[in-house]
Order: C-alpha cells, then sequence, then structure tokens
C-alpha cells in the first residue's frame, strides 16, 4: 500500500467520523434546544466519538463498502437518544421534524463548507497539504452521501421520522398507522434495497448536489 493510498484511506475515515458523529450530536442539540435533556444527560453530546461508534454503521458497512470497492463510503453512528414526547409538548410536531432533519441539515452545510475550501487545498505541496485536501474531497463526498441516504423515506431513517412527523403535523393519521406498520420491517427493506441496483436510483441525487456545490 502506498503513501496515497494510507492518505485517503486515512481522510476518509476521519471524515465519515466527523459527518456521522456530528450528525448525531445535532439531533440530540437541536432536541435539547427543544427542552429535550436525555442526550446530554448521557453524554452524547459529546464529540468523543467513542460515544457513537456503531459496530455495524460505523465498522462492518463502511468496511465492507471499502473491501468491495465501492465508489464512496457512507456509514452511521449510535443514534442519539431523544424524548420526541417531551420535543412535541414544548414545541409541535414541527419541532420533531426539526429534529429528524438537523443532521442531514448539518451534512449538507458540512459538504458545502468543505467544497468552498477545496479550491484552496489545491494543489498540495506537502504530505500535510494532500491529506487536507483528501480529507476535504472525502468530506464533501461522504456528507453528501449520508445526506441523501438519510432522506430515504424508510424506516428508521430520518427521512422516515420527518415524513411521519410532518404527516401527524398536517393531520393525516390514516397515513401516519399505514406508515408507522412498515416500521418493524424498515431495516430489512433497507438492507434489501442497499444491495440491490434500486439503491443506484435512490443515490442519483448524490450527483446532482455534488454539481451544484462543488467548485466548476
Amino acid at each position: 500500500m502506498d503513501t496515497v493510498e494510507i492518505l485517503r484511506i486515512s481522510a476518509s475515515i476521519l471524515a465519515l467520523i466527523v459527518a456521522v458523529v456530528g450528525h448525531e450530536i445535532m439531533h440530540g442539540w437541536v432536541a435539547y434546544r427543544y427542552g429535550d435533556p436525555t442526550a446530554k444527560s448521557l453524554g452524547r453530546l459529546s464529540i468523543n466519538p467513542i460515544r457513537h461508534i456503531d459496530p455495524i454503521g460505523t465498522i462492518l458497512v463502511p468496511g465492507m463498502l471499502y473491501a468491495m470497492h465501492a465508489p464512496f463510503l457512507f456509514g452511521w453512528a449510535k443514534p442519539v437518544p431523544i424524548d420526541m414526547n417531551v420535543v412535541i409538548r414544548n414545541g409541535g410536531y414541527g419541532a420533531a421534524v426539526a429534529v429528524s432533519l438537523a443532521g442531514i441539515t448539518y451534512n449538507l452545510l458540512l459538504a458545502a463548507f468543505s467544497a468552498t475550501l477545496i479550491p484552496l487545498a489545491w494543489p498540495p505541496q506537502t504530505l500535510v497539504g494532500a491529506f487536507v485536501y483528501l480529507f476535504l474531497a472525502q468530506s464533501v463526498m461522504i456528507n453528501v452521501v449520508l445526506a441523501v441516504f438519510n432522506l430515504w423515506p424508510i424506516p428508521p431513517l430520518d427521512g422516515s421520522q420527518a415524513l411521519r412527523f410532518f404527516a401527524a403535523k398536517m393531520g393525516w393519521r390514516r397515513f401516519v398507522e399505514t406508515y408507522e406498520r412498515i416500521y418493524p420491517y424498515g431495516m430489512i427493506i433497507l438492507f434489501a434495497i442497499l444491495f440491490t441496483p434500486l439503491a443506484q436510483i435512490l443515490f442519483v441525487p448524490v450527483d446532482w448536489i455534488l454539481r451544484l456545490i462543488l467548485p466548476g
């Protein structure tokens, strides 16, 4: 394994950690702003990545994608515990939607910020400079992929939570009841999609967003 490959892997791992840990912290932070102290009291607003590692989402899935020479890495951290009853009581279903979308918002903003810095890091003059450039490039890709992935309306992803709370806000009771019936099967559906060609279709928005935020 050459130096460039070592730098690329290291940059990818760091970018993934920053993306998934920040994603979960933002869920907990927004919930805290709406009066739910659960995440804070359990120490889950910490930037210490060890508190957020999920064996499957943070280690197994990214490792499998790397071994399969996937064009990008993505994963997830251990979900931050949130008492949505408290959030809804204090801010209504709109607050619950905000909490659900907080992580996605973080990922999109981080991707856009990293994209603005890429021209400043190119061309790299040193190994440190090369690492910074690779980190920024991987940060853009990973955060966009993570945001799009989490927008899928498949339980337990954030998109499904936001859709469910939005439907509740609109008074679509029958839709909510029907939607909740698929929750026990969400992970099965999710993994079935991830390893079929349907995943390529659902990841198409990644290219749209990358063309929008990356310098021409």
